[in-house]
């Protein structure tokens, strides 16, 4: 258990945990998006049983503000098993030797605006990396709806600054992709890219994130989404010192 202001943060422990917060992700991922419903209002697929699950739940009343799953990998060997596999060619990533995590289907509830839920949920992924010596998380970051133009600067601000290294490069494998890094020439307006940035892409940004160099086009989630990298030994000083006050 974790705490950070009026917020506590778990592991998913039983059935109704995972229902719980498989109801949220509908929430954000199928009912606001325009995607098509899931059954019994419930956004669930076959790598919930391979994940591990994180709650961030209101201290006193338990209602449920967050949440995430994340998958371990010893290496980057294991990165066929991964939720992004499906979407993008990750066969560079192969060669990276240290341990590395899937985080995957984050969410917070659009009514808790205190910033103290996306820090306990980083402070919790903070503890656990420390823990276990993981040398990089990785994931997709979603932006709702498949029209690139709506994105266009945040699009052209990651190609400016936030592209993955050449020998770590997602390669296309989805059949319908947005190729930012080729496809856009203008300059990037970054108060208005901030504004329409998602807010995990953002804290990745902050800590040294990096971007694939295309965008996946995926109409089931109604979503654009890119993958995003994190390597451990490039976050900043005196951020990681921050996640771990909080992490205690």
């Amino acid at each position: 258990m974790m705490f950070k202001g009026r917020h506590a943060c778990r592991m998913a422990q039983s059935a109704a945990d995972l229902a719980a917060a498989q109801s949220l992700r509908h929430a954000c991922f199928i009912a606001q998006t325009g995607a098509a419903s899931r059954a019994e209002g419930l956004d669930g697929d076959a790598f919930d049983a391979v994940c591990s699950h994180v709650l961030v739940e209101e201290r006193g009343t338990g209602r449920l503000v967050a949440t995430f799953r994340f998958l371990p990998l010893t290496s980057g060997a294991e990165i066929g098993r991964s939720y992004a596999a499906q979407y993008y060619d990750l066969d560079a990533l192969r060669a990276y030797d240290k341990p590395m995590v899937e985080m995957g289907r984050f969410c917070i509830d659009p009514h808790a605006k205190d910033p103290d839920v996306l820090r306990v949920a980083w402070a919790a992924m903070t503890s656990y990396v420390d823990a276990t010596g993981v040398g990089m998380l990785f994931g997709c970051s979603s932006f709702q709806g498949t029209e690139p133009q709506a994105y266009a600067d945040a699009f052209a601000m990651l190609k400016e600054r936030h592209l993955a290294p050449k020998r770590w490069l997602p390669r296309i494998k989805a059949p319908k992709v947005f190729s930012f890094a080729k496809g856009l020439r203008n300059r990037a307006d970054h108060t208005q890219a901030l504004r329409t940035m998602p807010p995990l892409l953002r804290s990745y940004q902050t800590m040294g994130g990096w971007v694939s160099d295309h965008a996946v086009v995926d109409p089931d989630l109604n979503t654009l989404h890119v993958f995003t990298g994190l390597e451990i030994g490039s976050i900043p000083p005196a951020r990681a010192r921050a996640l771990r006050a909080v992490a205690g």
